[in-house]
């Protein structure tokens, strides 16, 4: 199924806030886009100051989200408790996917 562009910036946003700065090609994997996509994505979220660049060594570029991101992720998760605005993000589809295959492989015994 075909995300919608707020669900694309929400698993974008939600990648960097769970997973820290990284590296365009670690935020592909994360977030499930291709990289010219993604390297839009971020443009735009830089402009509108819910990303920032880091530059850490001469040719290394992390990007993070800023404290402006943590609040509106929050607050967009609430009103997506009260009123359905998207689909499951795409992290909570991998993790919940990642702890069916642990169920799968590694069964709970009994206690």
């Amino acid at each position: 199924m075909r995300r919608s562009k707020l669900e694309i910036y929400i698993d974008t946003l939600e990648a960097l806030a769970l997973y820290g700065p990284m590296k365009v090609t670690r935020i592909t994997y994360k977030a499930n886009l291709n990289c010219s996509l993604l390297k839009q994505i971020l443009k735009d979220l830089i402009e509108k100051n819910l990303v920032e660049e880091r530059k850490l060594k001469k040719n290394v570029v992390v990007y993070a989200v800023t404290p402006k991101t943590r609040t509106i992720l929050s607050q967009f998760k609430e009103l997506s408790r009260m009123i359905p605005i998207t689909e499951e993000s795409t992290i909570e589809r991998k993790d919940a996917l990642h702890r069916r295959l642990l169920e799968d492989y590694y069964p709970k015994t009994g206690t």
